[in-house]
């Protein structure tokens, strides 16, 4: 039995007088982000893919504004008002709430209609941006039931405006942008500087790929530690402003990609270490994902992989995140026959590691790593894990 198909046997075990005309389901995919780690929040150049993995949920339309969600991933249910939002409280539900109170602020509008029902995520770990994944997926039924039609722009505006201002993290539109806009097969290419984006099939000589994820066993939290780093990468651009005499308005608006190469090479060294750092990892990602994009053209995956590799090295020593357990995850997937490339996935606070490998030698991966990972960390046995999956299209614009 598939996903959908439990969790509504399971809706049906919970709400057996609905009628089967009136139950409804949404899905929203995870995503990887293979360049352009931690610049989007800069206005820079990304890359993603969404996964044939994501947020199931199967619902019903409620007489008022009461929203009740059970989650069987923390087997627990949750119950507020989607008029009355309280403040965050540290949950899951926080992601629920995030969606409703953002959609109601953004539109302008009071919605009048929740929702019951229940979510799952098939893979409920760190680094695949599952809290976005969420919060669309609970703005798609919200917009099914109080007849609301988002535009993509607006769907991901929206998403972003829930993580900043409620959730708390300073996110940029990367993990968005990949749910909403991905195409199955292809590379999303996105200039979050002005949106426009473009999708990338897969040339014919190309080898195949899938997608390998590796959880550390640990589970992660953003926050504090990424937005510093935010901060810190934000600040850097303000003082090579100063430096240069550019124009700049306030600190809050300012960001690496206002900031020509050359400037940072002249002022650098005036920079604190930490900040000159951050900024060092910006430009090499973007020159990541410039020789990138050239080489998922040319259908070359090795050389696709490398700079994948060369994007974990900077995440680690000049974004400086990863822990112990993905530091060793990275650098134990250099080593394995049919990795093409790996590195941290989502910001590198502990979760997981990606790679793009050959299916050929799936399992030999799978048996390497664990064998490897576990030598080092054997008290992960029974979290750490391995899943290989496809990449799928995102959600797009969903209408009333």
């Amino acid at each position: 039995m598939d996903q959908e198909s439990k969790l509504y046997q399971k809706f049906r075990d919970l709400y057996p007088k609905v009628k089967e005309e009136d139950i409804l389901s949404c899905y929203s995919p995870y995503r990887v982000c293979p360049l352009g780690a931690h610049i989007d929040h800069q206005r820079g150049i990304v890359t993603g893919f969404a996964l044939d993995l994501g947020i199931n949920m199967v619902y019903k339309k409620n007489s008022d504004s009461t929203m009740s969600l059970l989650s069987l991933n923390f087997d627990d249910k949750k119950v507020f008002d989607s008029i009355e939002i309280e403040s965050k409280q540290g949950d899951w539900c926080d992601y629920l709430r995030a969606a409703t109170w953002s959609l109601s602020v953004k539109k302008e509008i009071v919605l009048k209609k929740g929702i019951s029902g229940i979510i799952y995520g098939e893979v409920p770990i760190g680094g695949l941006s599952s809290s976005s994944a969420v919060i669309l997926c609970i703005l798609q039924a919200l917009c099914k039931v109080n007849e609301i039609s988002l535009s993509n722009d607006e769907m991901i505006e929206i998403t972003q405006y829930a993580e900043n201002k409620y959730v708390g993290v300073n996110s940029g539109t990367l993990d968005q942008s990949c749910i909403v806009l991905c195409e199955k097969d292809k590379l999303l290419v996105l200039d979050t500087l002005d949106g426009s984006y473009s999708n990338i099939g897969k040339p014919e000589k190309m080898e195949d790929y899938e997608i390998g994820i590796f959880y550390s066993g640990v589970s992660r939290t953003l926050g504090k530690g990424y937005n510093i780093r935010v901060d810190e990468v934000k600040s850097a651009s303000y003082c090579l402003k100063a430096f240069a005499n550019l124009p700049y308005e306030t600190y809050e608006k300012s960001v690496m990609r206002d900031v020509p190469k050359k400037i940072f090479e002249d002022y650098k060294n005036k920079l604190p270490l930490k900040f000159a750092k951050r900024a060092e990892h910006y430009y090499q990602e973007m020159d990541n994902v410039k020789k990138g994009i050239e080489a998922w053209k040319k259908g070359d995956l090795t050389e696709f992989g490398f700079l994948m590799r060369e994007s974990g090295y900077s995440s680690i020593h000049n974004w400086e995140t990863g822990s112990k357990e993905l530091i060793a995850l990275y650098e134990e997937l250099k080593e394995i026959p049919g990795v093409y490339g790996g590195r941290f996935s989502g910001a590198g606070f502990k979760g997981c590691c990606m790679a793009l490998i050959n299916p050929k030698y799936k399992d030999q991966i799978k048996d390497s790593i664990t064998k490897s990972y576990l030598k080092l960390f054997p008290e992960y046995k029974n979290s750490f894990k391995v899943f290989f999956c496809g990449t799928s299209s995102g959600v797009g614009s969903f209408t009333k």
